[in-house]
């Protein structure tokens, strides 16, 4: 599949950075964790992939995951995201696009996220890899891609290039071109808040229209009264209800497209 980007993508990080000027208070979601969890064990990966891996302890056919951070970096937010989502029976591998560095402000971030806008091509295949690594090193089958805000974006950029088992965009940066979407293979679940002025109603709308038009299956919700970065539990903007349902939602579309099984 040929390299896709867009410009809307490479020009939001100056536009928007989660909403936020200073590095946010690393908080977990506890309420996200099943009490039926599968035990799980994590791994730093540096060697070809660098990222956080999380998997089940037991053995098993598990589906796939890659997670791509906000633009904070591969702190430990998604770390535990990562960790939470393998004790639901995924290998998750959550990379890290910025080479080890987690941002110490919103000035570094915008730089780091900058970095990344002026050189796409090497995320591009720094994903591929890991889809590579979880395919060939993790005997995973099926694998989908899953990210927030900038990760959101990079979600979509991947299933771009890449073909992926389903595609879940929280408020990431949209393209409504058909000839960039057509590219999609797995079907696509996005997460947006309807007060988002970085990733305005009228785009997701657009983006909706296009995936129909195209016969490419999605899911797409927008909560009302909620902006950007809502599902961020550091965050200004963080709204539990509605991530908790959004999180429900996740889960049970990868356990529907990846696991065959509607809970």
């Amino acid at each position: 599949m040929k390299l896709i980007y867009f410009l809307p993508f490479l020009l939001v990080f100056f536009l928007v950075a989660c909403q936020a000027t200073t590095v946010p208070e690393q908080k977990k979601v506890e309420m996200l964790e099943t009490s039926s969890g599968q035990e799980i064990e994590t791994q730093e990966l540096s060697n070809g992939v660098q990222g956080f891996l999380a998997k089940p302890t037991d053995r098993g056919d598990y589906p796939g995951v890659i997670m791509i951070h906000e633009w904070w970096g591969l702190n430990d937010n998604i770390k535990q995201m990562a960790e939470t989502l393998a004790k639901e029976g995924y290998v998750v591998l959550a990379v890290d696009l910025y080479n080890g560095e987690v941002a110490a402000d919103a000035n570094r971030a915008r730089e780091l996220s900058a970095q990344v806008r002026n050189n796409p091509e090497k995320a591009i295949q720094e994903m591929k890899n890991a889809v590579a690594y979880l395919k060939e090193e993790q005997q995973v089958e099926k694998v989908a891609s899953l990210g927030w805000c900038f990760g959101g974006g990079q979600a979509l950029q991947l299933s771009l290039n890449e073909d992926l088992d389903a595609t879940i965009i929280y408020y990431g940066q949209l393209t409504d071109d058909p000839e960039q979407l057509k590219n999609i293979e797995g079907p696509v679940l996005g997460i947006f808040g309807e007060e988002d002025t970085s990733i305005p109603v009228q785009s997701v709308k657009d983006f909706e229209a296009a995936l129909d038009e195209l016969g490419i299956e999605n899911r797409i919700y927008i909560y009302p009264g909620v902006g950007h970065a809502f599902a961020n539990p550091s965050g200004a903007s963080y709204a539990a209800e509605e991530t908790l349902d959004a999180w429900d939602k996740t889960v049970l579309f990868l356990n529907d497209r990846l696991k065959g099984r509607i809970d």
